[in-house]
């Protein structure tokens, strides 16, 4: 399991590189831009929920727009888990709300 999250961080982290090198060159549009600096947000909010070792919080699904609005959906078992995702979210650099979907399912 804890070899399955470090390859998960990895995988983020080797992803997010190409994606903050293009955000401090990206000046074709503003679009691009947004894009660019959504999906770093995206992978952050990741890789901070993957830290926490939790495998039930690596499976929420991330969404976030131009404004760095959060939504986060999928599953939790517990109530507690769902506010630790809210709290991990709204901590992240670049986010300025969360919207928090997670269902509990035991």
């Amino acid at each position: 399991m804890r070899h399955l999250v470090i390859a998960s961080v990895l995988t983020i982290s080797v992803t997010a590189i190409p994606l903050v090198l293009a955000d401090e060159t990206a000046t074709d549009s503003d679009g691009a831009h947004h894009f660019v600096k959504d999906s770093v947000i995206t992978t952050k909010v990741k890789a901070q929920l993957a830290a926490k070792h939790l495998p039930t919080l690596t499976s929420i699904k991330v969404d976030i727009d131009e404004n760095g609005v959060v939504w986060l959906s999928g599953r939790a078992p517990t109530q507690d888990a769902v506010d630790l995702a809210s709290l991990i979210t709204i901590n992240t650099e670049g986010v300025t709300a969360v919207h928090n979907y997670v269902a509990i399912q035991p």
